[in-house]
Formats: structure tokens, C-alpha cells, sequence
């Protein structure tokens, strides 16, 4: 169990999360740390990961287009706030890690992210 522990929480694996940063908000620390897990499990043959798709999926709610989608499990968030926490939370690999994913998977956070006049921020 202690071996299955140290992989969920990335333990041996770049970086510590600075102590500090996890006896501040140990709830967020570990609520991200399970969104990681659940967006990465495999699809099931004949069901999608809802975690992923949902990840892949969510839009701006300061988007003026109508939101309207097929998806069961798209949802809106205001991109703004979501990018100032991974600004301010880049010491931590698991908010890295969700960054990367975001990127990458994400094409409304990737063109929000390329369209920012103050990336060095995220940098």
C-alpha cells in the first residue's frame, strides 16, 4: 500500500511539493492529485474515461459563443481564475502536471494560454 502511495503522489519523481505549499491547502493538494489519477485511467473498451472527457471538453465562461454541447459531461470555468492558481502554484508538480495536460488535451485552455499577454508568468 505504501509503494501504491508513493506513485499516486509522485514520490522519487522531480520535485517535492514544498511542505509549506501542502500544510497550506492539503485538501486542494490531494482533491488534484486524485482529478490526476481519474483523468489519466484507461477508457473502458466500450466507455470513454467521464474524467477525461471532461477535461478535454470544459470551456471558458467568458466565452460569448452559446454553450451548448453533446458531451454529458462538459462543464464551463472561468479560465482567467484557473490561470492565475497554475501561476501561482508552478512550484508544485501536480499543478505541472495538470498544466501539461490542459495544453495538451485542451484546445480551448491552449488557445486561452497562447492568446495571454503575460505568459512569462506561467513560465
Amino acid at each position: 500500500l505504501a509503494g501504491l502511495w508513493t506513485v499516486f503522489t509522485l514520490g522519487g519523481v522531480g520535485s517535492k511539493a514544498t511542505p509549506q505549499l501542502e500544510q497550506s491547502s492539503p485538501l486542494a493538494n490531494q482533491s488534484l492529485l486524485l482529478l490526476l489519477v481519474l483523468a489519466n485511467l484507461t477508457d473502458a473498451p466500450d466507455t470513454p474515461n467521464p474524467y477525461r472527457q471532461a477535461i478535454t471538453s470544459f470551456k471558458n465562461t467568458q466565452d460569448n459563443t452559446a454553450f451548448s454541447s453533446s458531451n454529458p459531461h462538459a462543464f464551463q470555468i472561468n479560465f482567467n481564475s484557473l490561470y492565475t492558481a497554475l501561476c501561482e502554484q508552478q512550484k508544485s508538480d501536480q499543478a505541472t502536471l495538470l498544466l501539461y495536460m490542459l495544453l495538451h488535451q485542451n484546445s480551448n485552455v491552449r488557445t486561452y494560454v497562447l492568446a495571454r499577454t503575460d505568459i512569462e508568468n506561467l513560465v
